[in-house]
């Protein structure tokens, strides 16, 4: 059978119509995204549960990590696609080597939101360690050289002119259990995990991160070099169903457009990947306690980021020629100076 130009000419348009009108959901392209069991990643968590990867064509799943370190691997090696994660020396390094980019923000601190908070041990609080301006001479606690931890303590202690020593743990739970037990004799964590220790009387709280680092940009998104470069529909689609997930979070949590009954429904989606090992009834509390604000369409403060690259090279960590731009790229989100 032969067709006219016009009669093939419908055709085309009759098929690009039907593909347009296709459900993204037929694409259902398989991707993995890292993260951590933290309140502060829910904007992956309510993205999975609520279908808005779905709803993007994304068949996501999620697979966890105790620290930033290995994630960062974890992308640069091919075995995670997209994650939310701290700036680390090692991301940095890895960027470097043209394996990783950020490509948006996830958390930040922020005037008026209740953010990280510092912490003493017990032991340590008892000996006259109720301020972060006695933090001279003191141990810290972080998981890695070039971590995010390692990075606010020496932020905090150069503005308290204090002279600390860090040691490296390797995972939060062994922090925790540092501090708890007095090995280490301060902290810094957000406030999902912050309270509770404060609560348990084996820890207190003496500061706010916030009050060295107003603007922090905590966590960001990133993924591998080639996705940013070569899966730029896939990269968008991403993002996209993650910033409606940070919305609903922002929405529910924080202004409260749902009042009571929807903060207690977003608690019931949380737990189910946040202090699983504990009841609902004694998770809630903590999960309510770490609602800090995410960046509305992972918007990245760049100014923020800006700075930890500076003390990563001021500290040795990374080659001092790195620039922001072997780090992040700015194509996909609105990025700003904070």
């Amino acid at each position: 059978m032969t067709f006219n130009r016009r009669q093939t000419l419908g055709l085309i348009g009759a098929a690009a119509a039907s593909s347009l009108a296709a459900p993204a959901i037929a694409q259902n392209r398989k991707i993995t995204v890292g993260a951590l069991r933290f309140t502060s990643h829910s904007g992956s968590f309510i993205a999975v549960e609520r279908g808005f990867f779905a709803e993007a064509g994304l068949d996501v799943e999620l697979k966890f990590f105790q620290a930033a370190q290995p994630m960062a691997v974890a992308i640069a090696s091919g075995d995670v696609d997209y994650a939310v994660t701290a700036i680390s020396g090692g991301l940095v390094s890895l960027a470097d080597k043209g394996a990783i980019k950020v490509i948006g923000g996830a958390l930040s601190e922020e005037p008026g939101i209740d953010g990280q908070k510092i912490l003493a041990s017990d032991a340590a609080f008892q000996a006259g360690l109720t301020a972060p301006g006695m933090l001279d001479g003191k141990s810290f606690g972080m998981t890695t050289a070039g971590s995010s931890f390692h990075y606010m303590g020496s932020k905090i202690a150069a503005a308290e002119g204090a002279s600390m020593s860090f040691k490296p743990l390797q995972k939060v739970g062994a922090i925790i259990g540092a501090l708890k037990s007095g090995q280490i004799d301060a902290w810094s964590i957000v406030p999902h995990i912050a309270k509770p220790l404060a609560g348990s009387g084996a820890v207190h709280i003496i500061g706010n991160v916030s009050d060295y680092l107003p603007r922090y940009q905590v966590t960001t998104v990133f993924t591998s070099a080639g996705n940013a470069a070569d899966e730029r529909q896939q990269t968008t689609d991403f993002l996209a169903g993650f910033g409606k997930g940070v919305s609903a979070y922002n929405s529910t949590m924080i202004d409260k457009a749902g009042g009571d009954d929807g903060v207690a429904e977003m608690v019931d989606l949380i737990h189910k990947y946040v202090y699983t090992d504990r009841p609902r009834e004694k998770a809630a509390p903590s999960i309510i306690n770490g609602t800090m604000r995410l960046n509305e369409g992972a918007s990245l403060n760049v100014a923020s980021v800006q700075d930890q690259l500076s003390w990563f090279q001021s500290e040795g960590l990374i080659d001092a020629d790195i620039t922001i731009d072997t780090l992040v790229d700015p194509s996909y989100v609105d990025t700003f100076e904070a």
